[in-house]
């Protein structure tokens, strides 16, 4: 006689599938240095980069309910204070990253407890003032050249590793290295009680609270968090770029306006989501760089056209068609049969 029996499993053959592809992608790109060139990897690095910081907005916005449009004075702070941390401490740049992003969490405490005063459009507004007061008192401190910034000394450059394709590797390892961390960290966070509480936020907070549910420490929670991640991100990215300057450093449309398009185009709210942007954004960066502005304009229409067919952006669409799950999360009824 055969009888039924049901199990309850978050991982599923597609999940698994995707966690085998992506160990052999990882190896892959571990070994990039062996295989691809100079210009590739730049721009590989530039990916994991924003990969990172859209991610990271992923988890305030599509989760903790934090529309945020001033993530870019984290990462403005965070590449200044590698360059404050290397010329001015004589620490080693490897080294400062991580103070770079601890320090960047620690000055998003007293900004949060100030902000969290602010609801909604408020808050998002309450943001940008802020980044644009690290841009203006970044642009006072001479030392760090002031209104038009400052270069990495070459010897700081050169204490990195011995040959420039080696430092080179060096920051595509870093970059891919933070994209990996990011990932894993949010992946691990959303699966434990704390992540099953950020998922009942992000579907009603009203109801949230009816559970008990503390609304105000998993949000201040996840904003120091994102700013800590976002500020060593933001570190890494001036470590490319080896010079800072107020204007790029505190950039809205760099740091926030094209993250927030990779992530509503990706799909808000999943962690496919800014998998799928990264990879939309950088095809039709690299399609389309040779139009000029007209290559925003064509970004602007894409994002425009994606909200009105698909307001949960590509992965959304595909998912609610399919059922698809490449990070397994949520959990699922398996029918099962036995013999009695």
């Amino acid at each position: 006689m055969n009888a039924q029996t049901y199990t309850i499993s978050r991982s599923s053959r597609a999940s698994r599938t995707a966690a085998v592809l992506g160990v052999v992608c990882l190896v892959a790109l571990i070994a990039a240095p062996w295989w691809a060139g100079r210009a590739d990897m730049r721009l590989m690095s530039e990916i994991f980069l924003y990969l990172s910081l859209a991610c990271l907005w992923n988890l305030l916005a599509g989760y903790a309910g934090l529309v945020s449009v001033g993530q870019q004075a984290f990462v403005g702070f965070g590449g200044y204070m590698l360059f404050a941390l290397a010329i001015f401490a004589g620490l080693s740049p490897l080294a400062a990253i991580p103070l770079a992003g601890l320090l960047g969490a620690l000055v998003a405490v007293p900004v949060a407890f100030l902000i969290f005063r602010l609801r909604g459009a408020y808050f998002a507004i309450g943001t940008w003032v802020i980044a644009e007061v690290f841009r203006l008192s970044f642009a006072q401190v001479s030392a760090l050249g002031g209104g038009s910034g400052t270069s990495l000394p070459v010897a700081i450059v050169r204490s990195m590793a011995s040959s420039r394709s080696m430092r080179e590797a060096t920051t595509y390892w870093l970059a891919l290295g933070m994209a990996v961390i990011v990932l894993a960290a949010i992946y691990l966070l959303l699966r434990s009680r704390n992540g099953l509480a950020l998922t009942a936020i992000r579907d009603s907070e009203t109801a949230s609270n009816s559970f008990g549910i503390d609304i105000w420490r998993h949000k201040f929670v996840v904003y120091v968090i994102t700013a800590g991640l976002t500020a060593s991100t933001g570190a890494l990215i001036f470590l490319q770029k080896l010079r800072i300057s107020p204007d790029a450093a505190f950039s809205v449309n760099d740091w926030t306006a094209f993250v927030i398009f990779i992530v509503v185009i990706g799909g808000i709210g999943t962690l496919e989501g800014p998998i799928i942007g990264v990879i939309v954004f950088f095809l039709l960066r690299e399609t389309l760089a040779d139009l000029g502005t007209t290559y925003l304009l064509i970004l602007g229409l894409v994002a425009i056209v994606v909200m009105l067919k698909a307001p949960q952006g590509i992965w959304g669409f595909v998912r609610a068609r399919t059922g698809l799950e490449l990070f397994p999360l949520s959990r699922q009824v398996e029918k099962q049969k036995s013999d009695d």
